[in-house]
């Protein structure tokens, strides 16, 4: 199957990109890892005035009334830059909780022992109680656990364990997963090493093809669950675009080889987001069962 964006979503994505480039380019983005914890505000309020959380609710309730491609597309760009907050909570709560929709209310969600962002979140969907911080992998994922043996899941149809819920941090690492693929052929193409471009040596292109391919082939997914809304088909594609992000993430370093692993470099920056989003939901281990189930059935 082919899937082409019209040129209603080629504009979109690209209102997305350019939004997120001039409110959360690389300056912004440092100063977040240098400040960990700490939810922009400012940045969240700009972000709902551009429809990004109203994008799937209706325009007779205030929102943008487009579908869930739509969302998938804005949700790439996210992953893409590296968007900080507990975005697909606060998008899944449009339209439920009062100022979700406008930015104005910050929403996470209860996600079976962790929760994101809880500190700087106004509302939750789920019960925290007891909840205790933890040292997040990702400087720019602040986690709370919940007690040993509980296991909230999705309370109410706005917390993270929703087939919506995983498609769209599918589409964060889809986002991931092509960013790190132009960093590492951009790295390729201009780092040298005796007197030519590293991307000239062949184990080098081979990195950088099997880059592209994982993430092609995690978007071709991602894309037709968008479509579908289909539960196996959605998880299908989180299982790709987690492979994509994380095994890709890992490429690209080491196509940097140890200067990526430096505190100035984004590289490990998405490594470590794409680890963190990987358990969301479940992680792989529910989309797996989810699928041999279908298998069985």
């Amino acid at each position: 199957m082919r899937f082409q964006l019209s040129e209603e979503q080629r504009a979109l994505r690209a209102g997305v990109r350019e939004v997120l480039d001039r409110r959360f380019g690389r300056e912004a983005l440092r100063a977040a890892v240098d400040a960990p914890g700490r939810l922009d505000r400012e940045l969240w309020r700009a972000l709902g005035d551009a429809g990004f959380f109203a994008l799937r609710l209706p325009e007779a309730e205030g929102g943008v009334g487009l579908g869930l491609p739509d969302a998938v597309l804005a949700f790439e760009e996210a992953g893409r830059a590296l968007l900080t907050g507990p975005l697909v909570a606060t998008h899944l709560a449009a339209g439920t909780v009062p100022g979700a929709s406008t930015g104005q209310t910050v929403v996470t969600a209860v996600d079976g022992e962790l929760v994101e962002w809880l500190d700087a979140a106004d509302v939750v969907c789920g019960d925290a109680t007891g909840s205790t911080p933890i040292r997040s992998l990702d400087p720019l994922t602040p986690l709370h656990r919940l007690p040993a043996g509980t296991d909230s899941g999705a309370p109410d149809g706005t917390g993270t364990r929703t087939p919506v819920a995983a498609l769209l941090t599918a589409a964060e690492q889809l986002g991931t997963a092509a960013r790190v693929t132009e960093l590492a052929v951009q790295h390729a193409r201009t780092r040298e090493q005796f007197g030519r471009p590293i991307g000239a040596f062949q184990a080098v292109k081979h990195l950088c093809a099997d880059l592209l391919t994982r993430t092609e082939t995690a978007r071709v997914a991602v894309y037709a669950a968008a479509l579908t809304a289909d539960p196996a088909d959605v998880a299908a594609a989180r299982l790709l675009a987690d492979e994509a992000a994380v095994r890709g993430a890992r490429d690209c370093l080491q196509v940097h080889g140890g200067m990526g692993f430096t505190w100035e470099a984004d590289v490990h920056l998405h490594l470590k987001r794409a680890w963190v989003r990987a358990h969301r939901g479940g992680g792989n281990t529910e989309s797996e069962e989810l699928l041999a189930a279908q298998l069985v059935t």
